[in-house]
């Protein structure tokens, strides 16, 4: 399988953001992770991260055709990101929601996802980990 691996706000500053929440690993190493979880499975994966709601976009238009599954942490634009929901309705490559803490623990407006609904399922609250689940089950999905 192929998989894109989207990254929304602020997750190139894994290990220095609230270190607390997200844990203290860096971005370059969970892509290096994910690759390498990816490999072992006789799979790639490609890690894609920006600031801007337009580049994601661009990126989940990009996908259609190109890969198998996304897997996407959208970091805030989780919450009110109606064209990342659009996007995600417009492509024919299925995704994951990711979120490494458990929003539902989180203040109350972290609890609402509008992009979800576009998704196969949503994990939360397993760290860095859920990154590996979601593709473990595109895996077992084959």
């Amino acid at each position: 399988m192929k998989f894109l691996i989207i990254n929304g706000p602020n997750l190139n500053l894994l290990g220095k953001r609230e270190p607390g929440i997200y844990g203290e690993e860096n971005y370059e190493s969970l892509c290096a992770r994910l690759k390498a979880y990816a490999a072992a499975h006789g799979s790639t994966a490609e890690c894609f991260q920006s600031n801007h709601e337009g580049a994601i976009i661009d990126a989940i238009h990009a996908a259609d055709g190109a890969y198998d599954a996304i897997i996407m942490n959208p970091g805030a634009y989780t919450h009110y990101s109606i064209a990342i929901l659009d996007a995600l309705k417009a492509v024919s490559v299925p995704c994951i929601e990711v979120h490494i803490s458990n929003v539902h623990q989180r203040e109350e407006f972290r609890h609402k996802s509008v992009t979800a609904p576009a998704c196969v399922g949503q994990i939360c609250g397993l760290g860095l980990y859920g990154y590996e689940a979601a593709m473990g089950y595109f895996l077992g999905k084959q």
